[in-house]
């Protein structure tokens, strides 16, 4: 998948808007908080609840998950897109970064 098309995918989903926080970095929000990094040759995403969820990522895809500098302990990651992880799986990681992070809005600020 393209950058494109994964801030396509993420952005249509419920309640998904578009942000630059910092020059040149693009992030989709949902609420006021990133579900996922967009841009380059990867993107950043919140992976798993523990980290035994995030070790799996990295053993099945070694170099293509990586812990994302800085928030890697607040369980980001940094998801290559080389093709190395399926296309299926990418989104699945979006959907799973966009579910953990409603999850923690407050129910008034939570998407349709």
């Amino acid at each position: 998948m393209t950058p494109e098309e994964i801030a396509a995918y993420a952005l249509a989903k419920p309640g998904a808007v578009e942000d630059r926080p910092w020059e040149g970095d693009l992030v989709a929000k949902v609420g006021d908080k990133i579900f996922v990094f967009l841009g380059g040759e990867g993107i950043g995403v919140k992976c798993g609840r523990t980290s035994d969820e995030a070790s799996e990522l990295w053993e099945r895809f070694p170099g293509a998950v990586t812990a994302s500098p800085y928030i890697g302990r607040y369980g980001w990651n940094v998801v290559s897109l080389d093709g190395t992880v399926p296309d299926d799986e990418l989104l699945e990681l979006v959907d799973e970064s966009y579910d953990a992070v409603v999850s923690r809005l407050p129910k008034a600020r939570r998407p349709g």
